[in-house]
């Protein structure tokens, strides 16, 4: 039951502006407030079962925010403090990934180390340079996702639900191929 619990969180996140924009048409800002509260301490509750220690932060620190978000939301009777969510959650991924920097791991290089455990230094450093690369990324989604705080909520969900998860899916499928062509050399 957990696994399947943790799946839903994850799906409804991963539609939160969705949810926002189509829930609180539907069902009243109260209700959709209520509904991503339950998902968040699912969210967090289920942060266990991640493998890497900051994920499980992560998750503790973006399902707190998005329950206080979410409360305030409701009391004040105002949607725009849900679009704050994804801001929050690219300066928490731009901050866990900038602070392993400064370890002798990136987080990048944990994650190859999952699959691949000893990694020649070249592969270190390639590590540590898309490390950088994510970091750049989640800066710059930051500002623009703060920018559409303060658009109508169609270009905010337009650019939270999909235009920002088509740029990282371009960046990981990008880094993808070149890796493959590093991984030759």
């Amino acid at each position: 039951m957990r696994p399947l619990l943790t799946i839903l969180s994850a799906i409804v996140i991963f539609a939160y502006p969705f949810a926002v924009y189509f829930g609180a048409e539907q069902f009243g800002l109260q209700a959709i407030s209520m509904i991503l509260i339950t998902v968040f301490v699912i969210r967090i509750a289920s942060s266990n079962n991640t493998k890497l220690k900051e994920f499980k932060q992560l998750a503790w620190i973006s399902g707190l925010t998005g329950i206080t978000l979410s409360v305030l939301g409701a009391v004040f009777k105002q949607h725009g403090w849900l679009t704050f969510y994804p801001v929050v959650v690219n300066l928490c991924m731009l901050t866990v990934f900038a602070l392993s920097l400064t370890q002798p791991q990136s987080i990048i290089e944990r994650f190859a180390r999952l699959q691949q455990p000893t990694l020649p230094d070249s592969a270190i450093r390639y590590t540590r340079n898309v490390t950088k690369v994510w970091c750049g990324f989640f800066t710059i989604n930051a500002g623009i996702a703060f920018y559409t705080c303060f658009q109508t909520l169609e270009v905010w969900t337009l650019y939270n639900g999909l235009l920002s998860y088509l740029a990282a899916g371009c960046l990981f499928a990008g880094e993808w191929i070149i890796r493959q062509f590093v991984r030759e050399d």
